[in-house]
């Protein structure tokens, strides 16, 4: 979990592994919050590598782009990408999705991903990391992710 907290925002949050809805699942909960110039809490992973791939580095071109099974309070949140390109902090390649209060697959292609605060497109063959973010507003955040693959 990484909160704003790191720039001197104020959002708070927790991530449990718990079951919801009968589904084992990563859950952020929390409170997003404008103040002090902040507005988001994360949670993060980094991707694992595949074979022939540089250290700490996913090539996907094999793929389409991510899935996501998700539940949460019917709010938005965001998927950030990072990639080996990327090298501040506030940079990625995002894309929205509704965390509805039962559980759904959402498929996302790698073109659908926005750069964000970077020029450079995003190039699937150095994936790095992968973030589920309450951002951009003040509210309450609750979301649960019990799958995320590649297709």
């Amino acid at each position: 979990l990484v909160a704003d907290t790191v720039m001197g925002g104020i959002s708070r949050g927790t991530l449990t592994g718990q079951s919801v809805q009968g589904r084992e699942a990563v859950r952020m909960r929390g409170t997003v919050s404008l103040e002090n110039n902040g507005g988001f809490i994360q949670i993060a992973a980094n991707i694992p590598s595949g074979s022939g791939s540089a250290a700490g580095l996913l090539d996907a071109s094999a793929f389409t782009g991510i899935e996501l099974t998700a539940t949460g309070n019917g709010e938005i949140y965001n998927i950030h990408l990072r990639t080996a390109d990327i090298t501040r902090p506030w940079q990625s390649y995002r894309q929205s999705f509704i965390a509805g209060p039962v559980w759904q697959t959402h498929t996302i292609p790698f073109s659908d991903f926005v750069p964000y605060r970077i020029d450079t497109t995003l190039d699937i063959t150095k994936l790095r990391r992968i973030g589920i973010v309450a951002i951009g507003r003040a509210f309450e955040a609750d979301v649960s992710v019990s799958e995320v693959r590649l297709y």
